[in-house]
């Protein structure tokens, strides 16, 4: 007897869709993990869920397991981590990019069904075609972003512009800006630069802002790259310094962070004189050398146990992912262990979703890198719980890598700790920015004073390294003279203390 042929096809689709999903009592197909990593007794596993992206400096976790990505040049795409299939939801033709400028934060209203709102931020030019940052309000209907809504526009110049954003628990949306590099910014509350500001999301001001009638919730702040807030409503924030004392920090209500009469903790008389009569919230932790703090996250799951509790913090001048540990109630930062060290590069957003994946975007197509991008930048990352049928393909490597500074010399150390990042590590710079090294005036001069005052003083965007010991001074001066102006002498520990100037108060 011939069977009807719709019974055919009806098992040939259930057979196909069993087959999709995986039979009962087989492990569904997993993607090929790229690299597995090892952190304390947990297996990581590495894919790239999307690539040959333009310095996708924020990642958002979406409605549907989705990803949200803003891309330097303007872009706010949809992408999917299973298939990596992107779909474009807005492009902004207004974004001025230069160096650190372009889209930069976004963050999703976390009920996007009852508030379906995307905030961003990002540099423009005015009317009188002057370089302008702005705080802007979407609505997210049919795939598309549309209904601009301008919460705040502000002054900007060529850097230092902060502009991450983040929904916090009360449903008030927080925004960091950086100051400008105009050093009275930060200090100054009558100005949007250098804080932590607070808005509700309609773009009014909240009548319980520690100042009545003004957005700021805490100012003192440089330049901060990251903001994120912990399970327990605890907010936290990374920030660039200048030569010394990047930072992260807890953020409170009326919170002053210190900068620029204060550099990370207050240590020196000076920064003692100003905290006696100022409250200054010092940093949970501050780097010397710096490392480039940029994107922050809190890791609050148990699905990778080595990270509970912790901030997740990306780098770019360390080109690492710094996970520290906190203590209980979060005010104390516990342990500080840099993992994927130099190798993916540049790193600059980070997101942890809901299922306990960490997304990690790479920055190596911006204005300054500190190599050379590969063909697949710029990369969205992933790092997940490895599977047990990843674990039996592939070997794992430590995701924490030993520190091979042993096998270099003291002068090329500090001169990646301190130089290299602008003035990169082949002494090239970047053109109209920072000056090449290689045979420059002072670097390849007979007497290295015009050098040596230089770098003790500082001039322009080059600050000073007056806080470096002379030995140390006179280590990368003469590493330096050495490499880029061969025919240089090296430089003494007495040289530099002759002309070290008279102990001043910073200005």
């Amino acid at each position: 007897m011939m069977l009807n042929p719709l019974i055919h096809i009806q098992r040939y689709h259930c057979l196909i869709a069993l087959l999709a999903i995986g039979c009962l009592g087989c492990e569904p197909t997993q993607q090929e993990a790229e690299a597995l990593f090892t952190y304390g007794a947990t297996t990581l596993a590495m894919t790239t869920v999307a690539d040959s992206l333009d310095v996708p400096w924020e990642i958002c976790a979406g409605p549907g397991g989705q990803l949200w990505v803003a891309e330097q040049s303007g872009k706010i795409s949809r992408i999917d981590p299973e298939t990596g299939i992107q779909q474009e939801l807005l492009s902004l033709k207004d974004v001025y990019r230069q160096r650190t400028g372009g889209l930069l934060g976004m963050t999703l209203h976390p009920d996007m069904d009852a508030s379906p709102y995307v905030f961003i931020a990002y540099v423009a030019k005015n009317a009188a075609d002057q370089p302008v940052s702005r705080i802007v309000r979407y609505t997210y209907a049919g795939d598309t972003l549309a209904a601009p809504l301008e919460i705040l526009e502000y002054a900007a110049w060529n850097g230092h512009y902060g502009a991450r954003l983040v929904i916090a628990p009360d449903g008030m949306l927080m925004v960091a800006t950086g100051d400008g590099a105009q050093h009275g910014n930060a200090q100054d509350v009558l100005v949007p630069h250098g804080k932590i500001l607070r808005y509700r999301i309609d773009g009014s001001v909240p009548a319980d802002n520690p100042i009545p009638g003004s957005p700021v919730w805490a100012w003192g702040l440089r330049n901060p790259q990251g903001l994120a807030y912990a399970a327990d409503g605890q907010l936290y924030s990374s920030g660039h310094g200048d030569a010394i004392a990047d930072e992260v920090n807890k953020i409170i209500k009326g919170g002053n962070y210190g900068w620029p009469v204060v550099e990370g903790f207050v240590d020196t008389d000076e920064e003692r004189a100003v905290a006696r009569d100022s409250i200054i919230q010092e940093p949970l932790r501050a780097w010397t050398p710096t490392i480039g703090p940029a994107g922050l996250a809190l890791y609050e799951s148990d699905i990778l146990p080595e990270f509970r509790h912790s901030i997740l913090l990306t780098t770019l001048k360390g080109n690492g992912l710094h996970v520290l540990k906190l203590d209980a109630d979060g005010s104390r930062i516990m342990a500080d262990t840099i993992l994927f060290q130099q190798l993916f590069g540049r790193l600059r957003s980070i997101c942890v979703t809901p299922d306990g994946d960490i997304y990690i975007g790479t920055s190596n197509r911006d204005w300054n890198p500190n190599g050379f991008a590969e063909a697949r930048d710029d990369r969205i990352i992933r790092l997940s719980k490895a599977t047990a049928q990843q674990l039996r393909k592939q070997k794992a490597t430590p995701a924490a890598i030993a520190n091979q500074s042993d096998v270099v010399s003291r002068g090329e150390l500090l001169y990646t700790d301190y130089c290299a990042s602008c003035h990169q590590g082949n002494g090239r710079g970047v053109e109209g920015v920072f000056p090449p090294l290689n045979q420059a005036g002072p670097v390849a001069a007979a007497d290295a004073d015009a050098l040596i005052r230089l770098v003790l003083e500082g001039r322009g965007e080059m600050p000073a390294f007056h806080f470096l010991e002379d030995k140390e001074l006179a280590i990368i001066l003469s590493y330096v003279r050495k490499r880029f102006g061969p025919q240089a002498s090296r430089v003494s520990r007495a040289e530099v203390a002759a002309r070290r100037p008279a102990p001043a108060s910073r200005q």
